[in-house]
């Protein structure tokens, strides 16, 4: 399969909601006291905002003969810009909000081929680091970034009352 990763366009929110729709549905799945069956994180308006939006990038990745609306998979990133801190040193981290390889591409190298687009877009662009939360009830994505070299920053925790 030859690969291209590019920024997104309009013309990819179909693909793009099919992979929201099934990230969605493995959260859903491990914290259904949290996430709502049969939805997804954007809406199209939301998601075209986003796309055009400079400090929200999103990566796809594509066949080089794909028809529009056909991806592999995603990466939505956030500029987050810290210079102004009180507390925090003036760096530029790159967040990556989500990462979906589509269910049909998966084991094709799609997930690492975004990730390393991501490190090396947010290495060009002078950012400091690069983060990202992931849920416990998916250790599979767990286990996908610290294959990528990914080390815990922060635990968020939480107890029901």
């Amino acid at each position: 399969m030859d690969m291209q990763i590019r920024h997104a366009t309009e013309a990819d929110i179909p693909g793009i909601d099919k992979c929201l729709l099934q990230v969605l549905a493995v959260h859903a799945e491990g914290r259904p006291d949290l996430f709502v069956t049969g939805t997804r994180k954007y809406t199209d308006v939301e998601l075209s905002e986003i796309i055009a939006d400079d400090l929200r990038p999103v990566f796809v990745a594509v066949e080089e003969d794909a028809e529009p609306g056909v991806i592999l998979g995603y990466a939505f990133c956030e500029v987050q810009d810290f210079s102004g801190s009180n507390n925090m040193q003036p760096i530029r981290t790159l967040y990556v909000d989500d990462l979906c390889v589509d269910v049909d591409a998966r084991r094709g190298h799609v997930g690492s081929g975004l990730y390393h687009h991501v490190l090396g877009w947010a290495r060009e662009n002078g950012f400091h680091n690069v983060t990202l939360n992931v849920w416990e009830c998916n250790p599979g994505a767990r286990a996908f970034y610290e294959a990528m070299g990914m080390n815990v920053m922060k635990t968020c925790m939480e107890q029901l009352p």
